[in-house]
């Protein structure tokens, strides 16, 4: 995962009758670590949802990008999978798999002319 720090902790509201309370903190690295195993045993949609609040509330955070990405890409949501990657290329620009992942998502909206500039960075970046 590129060296990225895993995600720390983050500030939610609690609502409760509709009402919002006082904030509370979540352990923004538990949330990543959960959406990882939801992930690795094939919920991909939960995943997303999970680290969707990861990223909102750690924009920067490069690990929990990817693993975004791989869940949207994961759940056929290739329109949020690809703003991801774009997001985490942005970043990184020199993140290798980020940029496979994203000529593999262009290619799956047969968008293939713009996937092969990144499949191209890609293979010069060494990534598998």
């Amino acid at each position: 995962m590129g060296g990225a720090a895993t995600p720390g902790k983050g500030l939610v509201a609690l609502a409760v009758d509709g009402r919002m309370t006082q904030p509370f903190q979540i352990d923004l690295h538990s949330e990543y670590l959960r959406a990882d195993l939801f992930l690795a045993i094939g919920q991909p949609t939960e995943a997303a949802r999970i680290l969707a609040r990861v990223v909102e509330a750690e924009p920067s955070n490069e690990a929990a990008l990817e693993l975004l990405a791989r869940s949207y890409f994961g759940s056929a949501q290739l329109g949020r999978a690809e703003e991801a990657l774009i997001r985490l290329v942005e970043l990184a620009p020199a993140h290798g798999w980020a940029r496979r992942a994203l000529a593999r998502t262009l290619e799956r909206q047969s968008r293939r002319d713009e996937a092969a500039v990144h499949h191209r960075l890609a293979d010069a970046l060494g990534a598998a």
